[in-house]
């Protein structure tokens, strides 16, 4: 049993990844305007194109801290109450309803997947997030950077983070580079060389790794997939990664992420619609498939219902063959 001051020493624990975040920011955006926006404006000759980095700049800024802060306080999504919605409520006593006709995902019994934590049935691509001590809605993965897991309603607020992140350490590293070199070879105060060397470095850096982790989740926005389906999930074949059952093409696995709003995709806020709970819909690829699947099994299952109804006919109307044919069988398991 944790203790209240274990507990707390943890939270505080966990709050130090937000807090180096912050830094980060908070430093990167000191150095750039202070030891390269200022130093340039000194110069006549740069004037405009220095206003133009500033404002840009900060744009790109304003957006990020918008989409991270949107990310920390948007909780992704859980089940509802049993309150709420009582067919989420697990009942293993009690016969299942006609609820996972609805859902994609179930267990190798054909039961419906459920949560022996939270003690609730579990929709397609939720999972239960040990350190959120909770289940999440299309569970993508718990990330430490937001304090918060990347689910169903803040995935758009977390992409545009990458987004901007990548964009805007792109346009440090660029724009900033010359005030570097002209700091080195001037040999100016070490203190400035430092902060832009520091900031160059740690520019270079983040952005290199936000860059490739926006590449990836790029992908997975296309395929439609999340990083716990990718990671556990998906299978390898001669032709590559297996289509996600959530495949809605690329226009409908873009608004799946970013909104049905082309011109909001961009900015933090008009997230995807829907609840997080159901993902059948009439043009889903599995849909078609599961009714194809069904209608084949329907018409099997009629086959051979046929087939033993005209053998049942045919022992009670020759009672030797029947015999002879109960004969065979027992020698031939013998």
């Amino acid at each position: 049993m944790t203790k209240p001051g274990q507990s707390r020493l943890v939270e505080t624990a966990r709050l130090l990844p937000v807090v180096f975040v912050v830094c980060n920011i908070v430093g990167l955006w000191v150095i750039y305007m202070w030891c390269h926006i200022w130093r340039e404006l000194q110069k006549s000759d740069s004037r405009d194109r220095i206003i133009a980095e500033a404002i840009i700049f900060n744009i790109i800024t304003l957006l990020m801290v918008v989409s991270y802060v949107q990310c920390i306080v948007t909780h992704p999504g859980t089940i509802p109450e049993a309150s709420v919605d009582p067919n989420w409520e697990y009942l293993p006593s009690e016969a299942q309803s006609g609820l996972e006709q609805q859902l994609m995902e179930t267990k190798q019994s054909g039961d419906r997947r459920h949560c022996k934590w939270c003690a609730k049935y579990k929709p397609d691509r939720c999972h239960h997030c040990r350190v959120c001590q909770t289940c999440i809605l299309k569970m993508d993965h718990h990330c430490p950077w937001i304090y918060n897991c990347v689910g169903f309603k803040n995935h758009k607020y977390f992409f545009l983070l990458l987004v901007y992140s990548a964009a805007a350490c792109h346009f440090i590293v660029w724009t900033m580079l010359d005030t570097v070199m002209q700091s080195i070879d001037s040999m100016d105060v070490f203190s400035t060389m430092f902060c832009l060397l520091f900031g160059e470095t740690l520019a270079s850096f983040i952005g290199i790794m936000a860059s490739g982790f926006l590449c990836f989740h790029i992908w997975l926005m296309l395929k439609a997939m999340t990083t716990i389906e990718f990671c556990e999930k998906s299978t390898r074949n001669a032709a590559g990664w297996a289509r996600s059952p959530y495949d809605r093409g690329v226009g409908g696995n873009l608004r799946a992420v970013l909104g049905d709003n082309i011109l909001l995709w961009l900015l933090p806020l008009s997230p995807p619609r829907g609840d997080g709970l159901y993902y059948v819909e009439e043009q889903t690829p599995l849909n078609r498939d599961v009714f194809v699947s069904q209608n084949v099994r329907s018409k099997s299952t009629s086959r051979s219902s046929r087939k033993a109804d005209r053998s049942l006919a045919d022992e009670r109307v020759n009672p030797v063959a029947t015999a002879k044919s109960q004969w065979r069988r027992a020698t031939a398991t013998c």
